[in-house]
C-alpha cells in the first residue's frame, strides 16, 4: 500500500463519471424534446410539475429558433427533477399505442381490398364474421366495385368519388369489433 493510499479510500462509492452525467443530461434533454413535441392535451396528462409543465407549452408557442432551442434546454434542465422514468414509459405507451392502431388500420384496408378484388373473399368473410348482412354487404362491395371503375376513368385533376369505398370500410370496420369477435385487435 502506498502512503496516500487508505483503506477507507477504497470504502468509498465511486461517483458517476463526467461522461456519465453528461451522458444521463443530453438523456433528458432528448426526453424533453419529446416532450415539447406532443400535442399540449397530451403534455397535460403526463406527471409534470407545474413549472416544467409551462416551461413545455410555453417552448410550443415559441416560433425563433434559437428561442425555441433555449426554450428546450431549459425544459431539459427541469427535467432534472422531475419523473423521467414515468414520463418515458408514458410516452412509449403512446407510441406502441399509435402503432397497433395504425397496424390494426392496415388490417382493416387488407380485407377491403381483398374483397373488392376477390369473389371468393366474400365466402371467407361471411364464414369468418356470420352476423353479417350479407345482402348489404354484397351490395356495398358491388357500389364499391362501379366506384372504383368509374374513378379510373376520370381524367387528371378530377377529384375520385369515395363514399363507398369508405362505407365498405366502416363496415369492415364494425364487424371487426364486434362483440363475439375474438382476434380483433
Amino acid at each position: 500500500m502506498n502512503e496516500l493510499e487508505t483503506p477507507e479510500d477504497n470504502d468509498l462509492p465511486e461517483r458517476p463519471s463526467k461522461t456519465q452525467i453528461k451522458r444521463e443530461m443530453l438523456e433528458l434533454l432528448a426526453l424533453g424534446k419529446r416532450v415539447v413535441e406532443l400535442s399540449p392535451d397530451r403534455v397535460k396528462q403526463l406527471p409534470l410539475s407545474e413549472k416544467l409543465e409551462e416551461a413545455v407549452l410555453l417552448a410550443q408557442k415559441t416560433n425563433s429558433r434559437e428561442g425555441k432551442r433555449r426554450q428546450i434546454h431549459y425544459v431539459g434542465k427541469l427535467m432534472r427533477d422531475a419523473q423521467a422514468q414515468a414520463i418515458m414509459d408514458q410516452i412509449e405507451t403512446w407510441e406502441k399505442g399509435s402503432v397497433a392502431d395504425t397496424a390494426y388500420m392496415h388490417t382493416l384496408e387488407r380485407d377491403r381490398e381483398r374483397l373488392l378484388n376477390d369473389d371468393q373473399a366474400l365466402t371467407e368473410w361471411l364464414n369468418k364474421y356470420p352476423d353479417t348482412d350479407v345482402q348489404a354487404f354484397r351490395a356495398m362491395i358491388r357500389a364499391a366495385r362501379q366506384e372504383h371503375t368509374k374513378n379510373a376513368a376520370l381524367l387528371p385533376g378530377q377529384a375520385p368519388q369515395k363514399k363507398h369505398y369508405r362505407a365498405l370500410f366502416q363496415a369492415i370496420k364494425a364487424a371487426n369489433s364486434g362483440p363475439d369477435d375474438s382476434d380483433s385487435q
